[in-house]
């Protein structure tokens, strides 16, 4: 275990904020973290998890002890009748697992092709896209408890999944029945469930209008996951070319009786009826109502072609800073609150 310090962490964000780590140390595997938990000055330290940093915005230098997680592996463990179950390092890039695994045949990801970040930070997120959330797909996972050095697994049940959500963003409050596991929790690998018969998952908008320009109705997998990746590549920026955290914020859900007043006001606002009887409103629909898609507040702004996104204008040499970024966020939520009574809630962890 090499324990690096003063690491500058522009490389490993996708926003491309400058900001340094104190201490920084890689985890390529579990012995490495019992080495870093029996380590007499590290192991009572603060820590931070870092995966493909695809979901933060840092606004300053991280004094926790940064461990990057850098555990690799793809493998199948399991074919059934019903599924393919797949073990995946929690450091594996995540569009690259997708793309693995339709070369293998393993199929039911191709919905969240070109996703950002690590297979790590897939549960916590809860990542989803074009009908197909993690949860959908989710078999187990391995972690460790970074106060006891304990390794546990956990299923989807355990997980707490919810819409952009997991027990890993919550931190415990004490409760006999609390198991929130924010900052406390180090994931190392993730089984993903991908059930068979393999099933097309078609019920968007986008993918419907592909369907109609090709003429093909019945789309394999392939077919389907090179159908997301032109679609996000046309709407959203590559992170390597203009830094940015992917969606910026969630889609809020309200009653329908609320979504009812808003379309009396804004009959052309964009909205989905949810299982639950609620209605999930677009975000980025909101936002670009309210006059912000293509401005910006110093280096930070909203991307010309999604409001959604916020994106770094001043590149690797002059970036945005993490407080840029945020007053920007702030600025965007304060109108879209004063318009419409709705509180945009960001996507990122701010550290």
């Amino acid at each position: 275990m090499i324990v690096e310090h003063n690491v500058p962490l522009q490389p490993h964000n996708s926003f491309g904020i400058v900001a340094r780590a104190h201490a920084l140390v890689r985890i390529a595997n579990e012995a490495d973290v019992a080495a870093l938990l029996a380590h007499p000055r590290w192991h009572a330290a603060p820590k931070f998890v870092l995966g493909g940093g695809s979901n933060i915005v840092l606004t300053g230098d991280v004094k926790s002890l940064v461990l990057k997680i850098e555990i690799m592996g793809r493998r199948l463990v399991e074919e059934t009748p019903r599924a393919w179950i797949v073990e995946v390092g929690a450091g594996e890039t995540w569009h690259d697992t997708v793309r693995w695994t339709l070369d293998q045949g393993y199929l039911g990801l191709e919905n969240m092709a070109l996703i950002p970040g690590t297979v790590g930070g897939a549960p916590v997120q809860n990542i989803g896209a074009y009908g197909v959330e993690l949860q959908d797909r989710f078999e187990s996972l391995d972690a460790i408890d970074l106060d006891t050095g304990r390794s546990f697994t956990l299923d989807a049940a355990q997980c707490a999944f919810g819409y952009r959500d997991s027990v890993f963003k919550h931190v415990a409050a004490g409760g006999p029945n609390d198991f929130g596991l924010a900052g406390r929790a180090l994931i190392t690998r993730v089984r993903l469930r991908l059930p068979r018969p393999w099933k097309p998952v078609l019920g968007y908008l986008d993918l419907e209008r592909k369907m109609a320009e090709a003429g093909n109705h019945a789309p394999g997998a392939r077919q389907i996951f090179d159908w997301i990746c032109a679609i996000r590549t046309a709407k959203l920026p590559d992170w390597r070319v203009l830094g940015n955290a992917g969606s910026f914020f969630k889609n809020p859900t309200v009653t329908p009786e609320q979504c009812a007043d808003i379309i009396a006001r804004d009959p052309k606002i964009v909205h989905y009826p949810m299982a639950d009887g609620s209605i999930k409103l677009a975000a980025g629909w909101l936002i670009d109502a309210c006059g912000w898609k293509g401005k910006t507040m110093g280096n930070a702004g909203v991307y010309e072609k999604q409001a959604l996104v916020l994106v770094n204008r001043g590149g690797r040499s002059h970036p945005a800073t993490g407080g840029e970024v945020m007053t920007l966020a702030k600025a965007i939520q304060t109108s879209v609150y004063e318009r419409f009574g709705i509180r945009l809630e960001p996507e990122p962890v701010v550290v």
